[in-house]
C-alpha cells in the first residue's frame, strides 16, 4: 500500500514538473509545497484548455465557417464571450481546486484509485471505466436537475449561467460560465466516483479536464445529430425551457426520467 502511494506522488510530481517547469523558473516553485504545486499545475492547464478550445473552436465555427454552421444574426457578440471569459476566469481558481482536492485524497490512500493498468488489467480496467462513467452521467444529472428543481440553488448558483438563454448569447465560452460552487457541484460525481470505484488515476484526471472542451462543444448551438450523444442541439433547447435535457454525454438519463426533449420537437408540446 504504501509503494502504491509513493506511486501517486511521484505521478503528480512528474506532472507537476511538466506544466510547471515550462511555464516558470523552477526557482519560483521548486520549493512549494506540493499541494500548492498541484493547484497551480491544475489552474494553468485548465486556463489553457478553456482558452484554447474555445478560441480555436470560436474562430472556426463563427469565421472559418462562417454562416455555414450557426447564422450570422446568431453568432453571439464580442462583448457577450468576452463575459463569459470573465465569468469563467473567476471561477477558475475554485474550479481546479476540486482536482487538487481529489489528487490529494488519492496520495493519501483514501480512495480506490490505481496508478497503472497493469494492477487490474485491460478488461477490469474497461469495465470499471463504464461503471465509472455511468455513474458520473447519474450523478451529473440529478445534480444539475437539482440546481433547477431547488429554487435557492438555482437563485444563488445556477442562475448566472441561464442568463444565457439564446442562440446568440451562447458560445463556447459559456461551456465554463457558472458560479464556481455550481461548477464543482456539477463535478463532484467524478471525486465521488474514486470512493466507490476501482479507477485508473491518470483516466479521472483526464476526464475531469475533458469536462472543459466537453462543455464548450454542447454550447457551440450546433447539431452533431450522433444518437445517443447529448449534444449542442439538445443542450440548447435546455437553455431556452429550463425543464429538459439535464443530461451530461447521453440523452438515456433523460429518457430515463421523463425530461427528454428530442431538437426534433417543439419544446412547447412537451410536458
Amino acid at each position: 500500500m504504501e509503494d502504491q502511494l509513493h506511486l501517486f506522488v511521484a505521478e503528480t510530481s512528474f506532472y507537476n514538473r511538466i506544466v510547471l517547469g515550462t511555464f516558470l523558473p523552477a526557482k519560483l516553485w521548486e520549493t512549494w509545497p506540493h499541494f500548492v504545486q498541484t493547484w497551480l499545475r491544475n489552474y494553468i492547464g485548465g486556463t489553457l484548455i478553456y482558452l484554447v478550445s474555445g478560441f480555436l473552436w470560436c474562430f472556426y465555427i463563427y469565421y472559418l465557417k462562417r454562416n455555414v454552421y450557426v447564422p450570422k444574426d446568431a453568432i453571439p457578440t464580442t462583448r457577450a464571450m468576452c463575459l463569459q471569459i470573465y465569468v469563467a476566469m473567476k471561477a477558475m481558481p475554485w474550479y481546479t481546486a476540486l482536482p487538487t482536492l481529489s489528487e490529494y485524497m488519492v496520495e493519501n490512500g483514501w480512495t480506490r484509485c490505481y496508478s497503472s493498468i497493469s494492477d487490474v488489467g485491460w478488461p477490469a480496467y474497461f469495465v470499471n471505466l463504464a461503471v465509472y462513467l455511468i455513474f458520473v452521467e447519474f450523478g451529473i444529472y440529478w445534480m444539475h436537475r437539482e440546481l433547477h428543481d431547488i429554487k435557492p440553488l438555482y437563485k444563488y448558483l445556477h442562475a448566472t449561467h441561464h442568463i444565457y438563454n439564446k442562440q446568440n448569447t451562447l458560445s463556447p465560452f459559456a461551456g465554463l460560465a457558472f458560479h464556481p460552487l455550481d461548477g464543482i457541484l456539477q463535478a463532484l460525481p467524478h471525486v465521488v466516483a474514486l470512493f466507490l470505484f476501482r479507477t485508473h488515476f491518470l483516466t479521472h484526471v483526464l476526464l475531469l479536464f475533458i469536462e472543459a472542451i466537453w462543455t464548450a462543444n454542447i454550447h457551440d448551438c450546433i447539431d452533431g445529430k450522433i444518437w445517443p450523444v447529448m449534444g449542442a442541439a439538445y443542450h440548447t433547447i435546455h437553455h431556452t425551457t429550463y425543464r429538459h435535457n439535464y443530461g451530461h454525454y447521453t440523452v438515456w438519463m433523460d429518457w430515463m426520467f421523463g425530461t427528454l426533449c428530442d431538437p426534433e420537437e417543439s419544446p412547447k408540446k412537451v410536458t
